[in-house]
Order: structure tokens, then sequence, then C-alpha cells
């Protein structure tokens, strides 16, 4: 459907924003509160030398932002909901809405999340009022009770002339005034030189249970589970939250933080190896479980050529998938039967098949990758420093057994060199945790460096984005203390090959049963 611009406001707004305008909308500023002070741990050093040109991401930044990005009434998935046809997109490249409502009208309005001043993010496009209907229901398409919107009719086009690079949810509002988010990245086509922020679209997908079907069960459970998700249908609220309490906080501080940043998502790392080509680290941002060959790969390549690293979840490269086509278009379908026995590819490929990472017939643990290995689901547990000197608890003040309550959670990694680890590695925490009913075991976070000059960091917890993000979960404490080793995380890993001025000092021994699984940690 065509919609026209409509211009708004003063002519001096027009001059200023002309620029983000595209063809289905207007863009406009929301309020902003008053924008807090820079942390300290935020500033720049006062000797560095100066940057010849502002980052992009740093004069984005300087645009008035909005809290109305928010979901002021969420209401039931039927009020209102929408998906794209593109999970990415380039600045300029257009993608379609497919939304659904019981309202009689809707708006959309898309939102870039980032820092802005501490308001969260910035009006970029604006709908014209849209008429609403009501798609008709899912398609479950068998025997992998895939869960479509295939019957559905595109509602509009939207064009992201002038867009800048990042990170975007789109909020639907009926006219009941109920709200729903449909996410879009706007991909970066360049990332030398930069600190590359991926969205785990994948895992996103993976715990989608819209239309009674996700990667974990179906209407009986387990057993009649998805063997493949696509992204041709909505997010409901478990889809949804990954973006929302996993990666956001971290976009928005890494934002904070006016270091130049590229944005992409599991697609093209796994579709565009050479995009990464001169990026200085890759951030998985935070739950990362779901994983293709490509893009483990293409991350080993960008790692063995000097980039370095950092998982902020745990649980990540855990789960084996492929990509596959949709009517939409190549990499909407996630496959993942989760078991080898089930999936067809062991016929063709056994280096393909979709069982976890770690297991038979190619096992591949995460920690050749991550250092670490998954270990606990649920985890509740204080993170406990073991290694105060290394150069990431730089200005946090903390001792050899300063503790941060309930830090570890709600998964866990640790070291275990029964798995394939690199070496050097330094373990830094090492938190006791019983896991469920299931017995009692330990936590870790890591870093090992590369010969290549790659550094590696692992936080091997769910929670610290959420503890970015000032949960109320923590105290103030704990908030100081993950937003400064946050910032000497990025600061570092962005200046280059962090492995030249920070060299991992294995201690990996004294922390490790040898690789049994459950029991007391060690000291």
């Amino acid at each position: 459907m065509a919609v026209r611009c409509r211009r708004t406001g003063r002519a001096v707004a027009w001059l200023t924003l002309a620029l983000a305008l595209v063809t289905t909308g207007c863009s406009g500023p929301g309020g902003a509160p008053a924008a807090p002070k820079a942390s300290p741990l935020l500033t720049r050093n006062a000797s560095a030398k100066p940057t010849p040109a502002r980052p992009a991401v740093e004069v984005e930044n300087s645009r008035r932002g909005t809290t109305q990005w928010k979901l002021d009434r969420k209401g039931p998935n039927a009020a209102i909901e929408g998906y794209a046809d593109k999970v990415a997109v380039r600045s300029g490249e257009p993608f379609r809405l497919f939304v659904s409502t019981t309202a009689d009208g809707y708006r959309a309005v898309a939102y870039r999340i980032g820092w802005y001043g501490g308001t969260g993010g910035r009006e970029v496009w604006r709908s014209p009022a849209m008429g609403g209907r009501r798609q008709p229901k899912p398609v479950v398409t068998r025997p992998l009770n895939t869960v479509t919107a295939a019957a559905w009719s595109p509602s509009m086009t939207v064009r992201t002339t002038g867009w800048p690079e990042g990170d975007y949810l789109v909020k639907l509002t009926s006219t009941a005034g109920y709200e729903r988010y449909v996410p879009v990245t706007v991909r970066s086509t360049d990332t030398h030189g930069k600190a590359v922020l991926v969205n785990a679209v994948t895992t996103w997908q993976a715990y989608n249970l819209w239309g009674g079907y996700d990667l974990y069960q179906g209407p009986t459970g387990f057993a009649d589970r998805s063997r493949a998700v696509s992204f041709d249908r909505p997010y409901d609220d478990a889809g949804i939250s990954r973006f929302l309490t996993t990666e956001r906080a971290a976009v928005v501080f890494a934002e904070r933080m006016k270091l130049p940043l590229a944005y992409i998502t599991d697609v093209e790392l796994s579709t565009r190896p050479g995009l990464l080509a001169g990026a200085r680290a890759i951030i998985s941002l935070g739950h990362d479980e779901y994983w293709s060959k490509a893009m483990r790969d293409n991350a080993i390549r960008a790692r063995d050529a000097g980039t370095n690293l950092a998982f902020l979840g745990a649980n990540a490269v855990y789960r084996h998938i492929r990509f596959a086509s949709t009517p939409h278009g190549p990499n909407r379908l996630v496959v993942c039967y989760k078991s080898v026995s089930e999936d067809p590819m062991r016929r063709r490929d056994s280096t393909e098949t979709t069982q976890d990472w770690r297991l038979p017939p190619n096992p591949r643990p995460e920690s050749e990758l991550t250092g670490l290995a998954y270990d606990c689901f649920p985890a509740d547990a204080a993170f406990v420093v073991v290694n105060p000197k290394n150069w990431l608890f730089a200005g946090t003040g903390v001792r050899k057994g300063t503790r941060f309550a309930s830090l570890v959670g709600v998964e866990s990694d640790r070291l275990d060199l029964s798995y394939p680890t690199p070496r050097p590695i330094e373990i830094l925490s090492n938190s006791p945790v019983q896991c469920g009913t299931k017995g009692s075991t330990w936590a870790n976070s890591s870093y090992y460096t590369d010969d290549s000059g790659a550094g590696v960091f692992d936080t091997g917890t769910m929670r610290w984005v959420p503890a970015l993000a000032r949960s109320r979960r923590f105290d103030a404490r704990t908030w100081r203390f993950v937003e400064r080793v946050t910032a000497n995380l990025l600061r570092v890993f962005a200046a280059g090959p962090a492995r030249h001025r920070h060299p991992a000092h294995d201690n990996a021994d004294k922390y490790t049963h040898g690789g049994g699984r459950w029991g007391s940690p060690p000291d």
C-alpha cells in the first residue's frame, strides 16, 4: 500500500529532520527528559589523542531522543501484531510490514534504539493513520510443525531512506490503544575499524511461541515442537523479550561509549563473511544460543585474523542450526531438529546436522570459541571475583572474594577442560552454584588470547546485560561493577587486538576438577 509523507512542525524542525524522512511517513522527535550526567567511567582519557572525526554513532546520539519507544499498553497478541519481510536491511532499502489488528485502524512508528541522553530511542519514521483488518489465522506446515503467517497480505511498504545503521523497533499502535513491536536491523555495510554488535535473531525466533509452536514445545510439549521456525510471523512476548532483556541495554551502553560501531544480525554473520574484514571486535550481546556452521566458521576466521570477541551472555554457540528459504526469501527459516536421528541431513552431510554442537557425529563444543562450556539452568548465585588484578576489573575496587549477589543466572557457563579449551585462558570469577535440583556446580567468567592477537571474553552468565539495564534484581553496587567492566572491555576491544596490551595469564588448572560436571567448586 502506498502512503504519502505529510509535513508537520515548523520549518526549522523540518530542515533538521529532512534527511530522516522516508516515503511512507515522517520522522519527528519525541519528548525527552533531561539528560543525566555522564558517568566518570565512560569519560575519555584526557591524555588520549583526539579522534580525527566523531564516530557516526556519536553524531547520531547527539540528536534529540524520546522515551515514547516504550510500550504503554501491550494487550493480547491478537489486538495488534505484525512482522517484517526482512530481518535486516541496508539504509534506504525497503521492507514490507504485515499487520493484523482487531481495531479499525492503527499507526506504525519506527524508533532507533540507542543512548540519546538516556532516553533510549529516537523516532525516525511515522506512518499516517492506516485502516485495520484482522489477518487470517496462523498456518502450521507438517511434519516440521513450522508456523507462519503465510496467508497474510502486506499492509504497507516502508522505505528506510535516511535511516542510520542500528537496531530499530517499529511500534504498532491500534486505535484501541494496544501496542506491539516489530524489530528490524538497519545493517552495516562496512565494519572496518568498528566493534560489531550482533543481534541474535535466530535465538529470538527459537523461543517465539507465536502460533503455538517454537523449538521447545508444541501444544502437547517437547515431542510436537517445531523442527524449523520461520521469520514469516510476528513475535510473541518470549520472542521479542530476547532483544528487550538480553540485548537492548548492551546496545544502549555501547552507543553511550561513543565508539565506532557496526550492526548486523546472525543472518549476516552467516552469509556475509567478507563483511567482518578489519572489524576490531564482534560483540555477542546476550542470549546467543543458536548458531549455524557458517556463523561459527566466520567468527573463528575473524578471531584468527585478530578480531576480538565478547560473549555478554551464557549458553552461546550451543545449538547447531542451518538456514533455509521461505516464500519471502533466503535464510528466513531456522532449522533445528535437536536430534541427529531425526535430521535427514545425516544422510548427506553430517557436519550440518542440527543436534547440540558438543554432541556426535561431529562434536565441536562451544568452548572452542567461547572458552567456557554451557553448564547450568536454572542458576542463581553470586558472582565471586577470584582474579581482581585482571585489566577488566580496573577501577572496580574489587578484591579476591568480592561477591555480587544474583549476578550469575539464569543460565551459566563454566570452565571444563574435558572439552577443547583455548589456552592461555584466565578465569576471572568462580561462583558456587546450586543448579536447580541437579546438584552443586560452579560458574566462571573468562578471558583468553589467541596467537592472532585477539582477546575473547565470556561473562558466563545470562544476567550481565540485565545488570547493564539496571534491573531491580541488582543493587547499585552491582550496576556500577558491571558498567565499569563493560566499559573497560569495549574500550580495549574497540582499539584493536587485545593481546598486544593485555595477554592472558593462564590459571585454568587451578579452577577445574578435570571435567567432572557436578560437585564442589574448586577454591
